[in-house]
């Protein structure tokens, strides 16, 4: 017999049920952020495989959000937040009339990329290449703290300056030194008004000392700070064996301003004959005079180019700690 009307009804009650159940699933969860702090206003954008259309809402003052209505089948859930990274949810597979509760998500905080650019000043660099020389040592004995082998160092402050002429007198190795001379001076008998004996060479002793002290000080820190002048001996390392020798001699009259510029070395040249003068202070009165002060200047002087060839030819591959990168002049 054919449907009567009453079931006509109910079979369409039927298909509807039906067809609601099968787009009854929903998806929905709660934004947060790593402190577990809500995330109003969190984009959430959601795409069924195979499908172009995608679904977009945004997450209540609760940080809730709910996807209603869907049919069965594989979804993609995208959520993102100003300040905050774009997170990309694992595939969710819906099935019908499933409620999907999303585990509470928290977005963490946007990774942003910064170009820090890190400046070195001239005192800082300075400083560093002053600790680097202060550990320079021929054969690991000698100081060699004057030998910059880095041709483009940076200009030594005035502080500087003062720190490398005390550690230079005050090493053990300046006092041997000064041993040395003053026990050549006593068997040469130089100031004989010293006398001979423990008594004389302990004067010759004091007196070399205190002439190197002035001198270094005066023509290494002092006169250096005030001309604005570098005391440093820069290594130049290539070009012809002539030119370089040339060079080297030439540094006691020649040197480095703190501008990068030569120019006559005042500070040298001053502070040797500065030292040659106050070296009449404590020297025997038979020995005292003009003569003293320039003979004591130009000792100095020579002693000082004769160093500078011993610098130039030398020093550089008895001194293990120069950095490979210092090679001099480029």
């Amino acid at each position: 017999m054919p449907e009567s009307p009453g079931s006509s009804i109910s079979g369409r009650e039927s298909a509807g049920e039906q067809s609601e159940q099968k787009s009854s699933s929903s998806i929905s969860g709660t934004v947060l952020d790593l402190n577990g702090g809500i995330v109003p206003e969190a984009k959430v954008t959601l795409k069924m495989e195979g499908a172009s259309a995608e679904t977009v809402i945004t997450s209540d003052g609760e940080g809730n959000f709910r996807f209603s209505s869907l049919p069965s089948g594989k979804y993609s859930v995208t959520i993102s937040s100003p300040g905050l990274e774009t997170l990309k949810l694992d595939e969710i597979v819906l099935h019908e009339g499933q409620n999907h509760q999303l585990p509470k998500i928290a977005l963490p905080l946007l990774r942003t990329s910064t170009d820090v650019q890190v400046v070195v000043t001239q005192k800082e660099l300075a400083v560093e290449q002053v600790k680097l020389a202060e550990k320079q040592r021929v054969l690991g004995i000698v100081p060699n703290f004057y030998s910059s082998y880095i041709w483009n160092a940076a200009p030594l402050p005035a502080k500087q300056k003062f720190d490398l002429a005390m550690k230079s007198r005050t090493d053990p190795v300046a006092f041997v030194i000064t041993g040395v001379v003053a026990g050549i001076e006593q068997a040469r008998d130089r100031f004989p008004a010293y006398g001979q004996g423990t008594e004389g060479y302990a004067k010759r002793y004091g007196a070399s000392y205190a002439t190197s002290a002035v001198g270094r000080f005066m023509g290494y820190a002092v006169l250096p700070s005030v001309f604005h002048q570098d005391p440093r001996y820069f290594y130049m390392g290539s070009g012809s064996t002539r030119s370089r020798a040339f060079y080297a001699m030439t540094r006691p009259f020649v040197t480095r301003g703190d501008n990068g510029r030569s120019q006559p070395n005042y500070s040298y040249i001053l502070g040797s004959f500065i030292a040659g003068g106050v070296s009449n202070l404590y020297h025997p009165a038979d020995d005292r005079g003009a003569r003293l002060t320039v003979d004591n200047a130009l000792l100095g002087i020579a002693a000082s180019s004769i160093g500078n060839l011993v610098r130039e030819f030398v020093l550089r591959k008895y001194t293990p700690s120069v950095p490979n990168y210092a090679q001099g002049k480029p």
